[in-house]
């Protein structure tokens, strides 16, 4: 946890901010900027406030979190126009639900014989509290993209369509190897990278807010995490 490394952080998530910049921004020289961020001097609480509603972030955030989640395990941000698919989803609410969502997904592939199947995911969002705390119940929405000309005729295949969307994307490689850390932490690079630029998350009904896609290239194992923008 560093004052200094978060500062830099957020610098550099504001489209790559220069200290000169930020310095600028606040009044202060360079060479200040630079003791902020090396933790060899600390700002005034009227630069601290300053600060918080420059990156749009709290002062407990600031000072007391590690909001530097960044390392060689992912790519740096883009942005991406999605252009419109149809797909069907199955829904799991288990201890362990992705990999019994993915897989069914997967079996509907085989049985449409679709070649290479395109498979995204994402959380369930209405689940109880009681279910996720008592019970250790998680929810996880698994969909198979389809062809544009295939139309499934089985009633339990329900097709979804989407139109073309901008999302903002980082890519995870080999995110098997502690995905409960670097998955969390692509969705926390995302967000704080949308607040300091005031970036608007879109959640629309009609609209997939959030997906996880993973492919293998090379043998090596990849993942993109996806947040639907406005």
């Amino acid at each position: 946890m560093s004052f200094g490394q978060n500062l830099q952080f957020l610098r550099k998530m504001s489209n790559k901010m220069t200290q000169e910049e930020l310095a600028e921004r606040l009044g202060v020289s360079r060479q200040t900027i630079s003791k902020w961020e090396l933790d060899a001097a600390y700002p005034e609480m009227d630069k601290v406030i300053e600060i918080c509603k420059m990156f749009s972030c709290s002062m407990d955030e600031l000072i007391r979190e590690d909001m530097n989640v960044s390392d060689d395990a992912y790519s740096d941000i883009r942005f991406e126009e999605v252009e419109a698919f149809r797909y069907i989803k199955y829904t799991v609410v288990s201890m362990e639900p992705e990999e019994d969502a993915i897989s069914h997904v997967e079996r509907w592939a085989e049985h449409l014989h679709i070649d290479n199947p395109q498979v995204i995911g994402w959380d369930f969002p209405v689940m109880s509290q009681e279910l996720i705390n008592v019970y250790n119940m998680h929810g996880y929405e698994a969909a198979l993209i389809l062809p544009e000309d295939l139309q499934p005729e089985e009633e339990a295949m329900d097709v979804v369509c989407q139109e073309k969307q901008k999302y903002i994307v980082i890519t995870i490689q080999s995110p098997e190897i502690a995905p409960f850390r670097l998955i969390p932490n692509a969705y926390k690079i995302l967000m704080t990278h949308m607040n300091v630029n005031g970036i608007n998350h879109k959640q629309d009904k009609k609209v997939i807010s959030c997906f996880e896609k993973e492919y293998v290239i090379e043998d090596v194992a990849y993942m993109d995490v996806y947040i639907a923008i406005e």
